[in-house]
């Protein structure tokens, strides 16, 4: 139990600062999409679908790596100096490529306008790789605190520059014509603005880590950087193919939804980016979980039966995702108004399919700690490129059809396959004894507990009923689970013991 106290006591930290930096920044979602029209919201959501595609490839799976070989003894000494000099090496390189091709990825992105856009991102994505393995030292090293303020001091910055930029510089315009600020603004570029805030916020990040940045000696020792890139070459695969089912809809929406005219077809991804970030509190708590839990599996597999925590920790996240999920989805006609473009409320019917799959993402990452510990991580990678593969299909025979709805359907099918296929094949490689058949019924009691809820709306369509019913389904399904696992719950401990 002390094991599992010690991860909640990180999920709580680093979920503290996750849950704060994102949902600050979701923050901006009713900010701009008020400030932004339907195309030029569609425009910040494809580049910010298209940078984590970038970011896998500056990072090459140097993180997971750190983690896993860390922990030995032989690579202790200098797995950090030669993961750093590498990292180092390959950010200038791959920067310095994507600079002189940004043209050709703006045309790719439907950017012609804005080419300089991608040259905004790439400064981003250089920034956000070079802080890649100081933070991962934090939290190796057990030091969630430094960790949670960087975070949410670079939301704050972002937050607060992307207001001073859209909002306050205007009116400093208005009223000084002639001044500083009147030079250099440039009126109507607000997406551009959005980009800039996140940039200066990611080099601010970096400066204040560099402390981490620069705490290794100059030493590259070549047997333990072939060690980790056999180890971590596969998970750029399975990166990539992650990417494709987290991101790459919403490029392959904007180049395929059945409308007339690229205007009206950024409005498409704007709408369906808008109403997937309703997503944002299962996709919030399986980042925290994910900070916490990938050091803490790797530590947890030296000891004794590790399989046994594993399998407690899968019920634990099982049951907070599905009183999550209800958390959401009955609530769904109070958590519209944090899309505060009304027009894009059309799309809100993809949030319970993208809920849904958001829930089978998380067990998937819990199930991934089989391959990672057999050091199979080959494996991850055809699972995720299954996973890309049903995306792509999905999304090309569909979208030009349903538009955002194939979108959200196809991401529920990928990541639903990716666990049931994680699920099998780890079972017979590394045997973790999941109570797998309660926590399915836990899944589908609450999914039969949404339709009913729609039921209710069907048939009474009243706001104060609608919550009414959805407050009492949410009520019974904790009374039910807190009866199924009231031993369980007696031997947790409580929350203030893990500060």
């Amino acid at each position: 139990m002390s094991s599992i106290k010690k991860l909640a006591g990180q999920t709580v930290w680093y979920g503290a600062s996750s849950i704060a930096a994102r949902f600050l920044n979701y923050l901006l979602t009713p900010y701009l999409t008020a400030k932004l029209s339907g195309p030029g919201y569609g425009d910040v959501s494809v580049i910010y679908a298209a940078i984590p595609f970038l970011n896998v490839l500056f990072t090459y799976g140097l993180e997971t790596a750190y983690f896993r070989f860390s922990q030995k003894e032989e690579f202790k000494k200098d797995i950090y100096s030669t993961s750093s000099i590498s990292i180092f090496i390959s950010t200038i390189i791959l920067t310095g490529l994507l600079l002189i091709s940004h043209s050709s990825f703006a045309h790719w992105l439907k950017l012609d306008a804005h080419p300089e856009f991608i040259t905004y991102s790439a400064l981003i994505i250089a920034f956000d790789t070079l802080t890649t393995l100081p933070f991962a030292k934090l939290r190796q090293q057990g030091r969630p605190k430094k960790f949670a303020l960087l975070r949410i001091i670079s939301i704050f910055i972002t937050i607060i520059l992307t207001y001073f930029f859209i909002s306050v510089c205007p009116k400093i315009v208005a009223n000084d014509p002639a001044g500083f600020v009147a030079k250099y603004y440039i009126k109507n570029y607000g997406v551009g603005y959005v980009i800039i805030a996140n940039l200066i916020s990611s080099f601010i990040t970096l400066l204040l880590l560099l402390k981490e940045l620069f705490s290794f000696k100059w030493k590259f020792n070549k047997t333990i950087w072939k060690t980790i890139m056999i180890y971590s070459l596969p998970l750029v695969i399975a990166g990539f193919g992650g990417m494709i089912n987290e991101t790459f809809d919403r490029i392959m929406l904007l180049w395929w939804a059945p409308v007339h005219g690229i205007d009206a077809a950024k409005n498409e991804v704007g709408i369906y980016s808008a109403c997937y970030k309703l997503s944002i509190l299962i996709s919030l708590f399986i980042q925290a979980f994910r900070m916490g839990a990938e050091p803490f599996f790797f530590k947890q597999s030296q000891g004794e039966n590790p399989q046994k925590i594993y399998a407690r920790v899968m019920k634990f996240f099982v049951i907070t995702i599905t009183v999550m999920f209800l958390a959401v989805a009955l609530y769904l006609d109070l958590w519209k108004y944090f899309i505060r473009n009304k027009t894009f409320w059309v799309g809100l019917k993809v949030v319970p399919i993208l809920l849904l799959a958001n829930m089978f993402l998380g067990i998937y990452y819990n199930l991934s700690i089989w391959y990672k510990l057999t050091h199979k991580t080959i494996s991850g990678a055809y699972i995720t490129l299954i996973g890309a593969v049903i995306t792509l299909i999905i999304n090309y025979i569909f979208i030009p059809y349903y538009s955002y709805m194939a979108c959200a359907w196809a991401t529920f099918f990928c990541y639903g396959s990716m666990m049931v296929i994680s699920f099998m094949w780890g079972q017979k490689a590394y045997r973790i004894p999941y109570a797998w058949k309660k926590l399915v019924a836990y899944i589908i009691i609450v999914v039969l507990l949404f339709f009913v809820h729609r039921m209710v709306i069907y048939f009474f369509n009243n706001e104060f009923v609608n919550i009414s019913a959805a407050s009492l389904l949410l009520f019974i399904y904790l009374l039910f689970i807190t009866k199924v696992e009231r031993r369980e719950f007696k031997n947790l401990p409580a929350i203030g013991r893990f500060f």
